[in-house]
């Protein structure tokens, strides 16, 4: 039989968030929800506080991180005086939880870009709309020290099981901060991305002046049914991001890559040269085909890269996977 989803649990994954912004309120914070499953807790303060992003559920069957920061909320939030930043919460693609899909009509994590193409009419369109909205809102009177933390779990195996993408564009102080906690949250892996996808850490990046980054937290789940024990190190990170403690000793370092060359579907005809079980951070060799399209041919083309999101199953003209090299 089944365990019940915790209270805390359901109701962020139904954007509610009733209780926690009525304690956070009633202890003197600013508490607005400007969307659907979107929440910030202010404090009237200067020089201003820190201000910190969370997102999860961007992809609506990532239900791992929703639980975690479910979690770390919930503790907070009934000792609210604890919370030294400014908060904003961001569930993102509230229909596809509810459905129990990835998406509604295509990838919300690709639409946090000017131009969205065949995807302007999609359903998580109009939604991306509202969460550059609210996170240009709460970053307006920000202080200099700007995080988004944007947390995934990975639809394939990997060599790490937890790794992140950092964008490369990131001031040099906060990207050093940013690296550190992952280390103190032990994320195996990470990844320096010069380009973005259309990604929400990447918005935040580039628009906001955030230290923002995609943390992928393991494997896909059932709401409810994840070990919670693997995530043990991040939830400890993550409350003391919140709770303003001094940076913890890292885990381990993580081993850190660079992306040698983004796989384009271009066509239809997409093909990559393995099969599904292939993992993240497989190595292939130099000369290696990755993947074919019609006339066009990628290949590896240093001694050795490491191939990442492999997905052939994207819509043309977006991002098939990522070829990464050691740093």
């Amino acid at each position: 039989m089944t365990a019940p989803v915790p209270e805390a649990v359901r109701a962020l994954a139904e954007a509610d968030f009733g209780p926690l912004a009525r304690r956070f309120a009633a202890a003197g914070f600013t508490v607005t929800t400007p969307d659907k499953g979107i929440m910030t807790v202010k404090a009237s303060e200067m020089p201003p506080r820190a201000s910190v992003l969370l997102s999860v559920g961007v992809h609506g069957d990532e239900t791992g991180p929703i639980e975690v920061v479910a979690h770390v909320l919930d503790a907070l939030s009934q000792e609210p005086h604890a919370l030294k930043v400014d908060l904003m919460v961001c569930v993102g693609n509230v229909d596809a939880i509810a459905a129990g899909k990835r998406f509604i009509d295509a990838d919300l994590n690709r639409m946090f870009r000017p131009e969205r193409g065949s995807l302007a009419q999609a359903a998580e369109s109009a939604r991306a709309d509202e969460m550059i909205a609210a996170t240009a809102d709460f970053f307006a009177d920000a202080g200099p020290v700007r995080w988004h933390l944007d947390l995934h779990t990975a639809i394939r195996p990997s060599v790490y099981p937890t790794f992140a993408i950092v964008p490369d564009l990131i001031a040099e102080e906060g990207k050093q901060a940013l690296i550190n906690w992952l280390g103190q949250a032990a994320i195996g892996a990470i990844i320096m991305n010069p380009q973005s996808a259309g990604t929400y850490s990447y918005y935040s990046a580039e628009h906001h002046g955030a230290a923002g980054s995609t943390v992928e937290l393991g494997r896909v789940g059932t709401l409810g049914q994840n070990d919670l024990s693997l995530f043990a190190e991040v939830s400890t990170a993550l409350s003391d991001l919140l709770r303003g403690a001094a940076p913890g000793v890292a885990k381990a370092a993580p081993h850190v890559f660079k992306v040698a060359q983004q796989i384009m579907k271009l066509s239809d005809a997409f093909t990559m040269a393995f099969d599904r079980s292939t993992q993240n951070f497989t190595a292939m060799q130099q000369g290696q085909t990755i993947a074919t399209d019609g006339d066009t041919v990628y290949t590896v083309q240093h001694p050795e890269e490491l191939v990442v999101f492999p997905n052939p199953d994207v819509r043309v003209g977006l991002r098939a996977g990522l070829m990464v090299v050691r740093v």
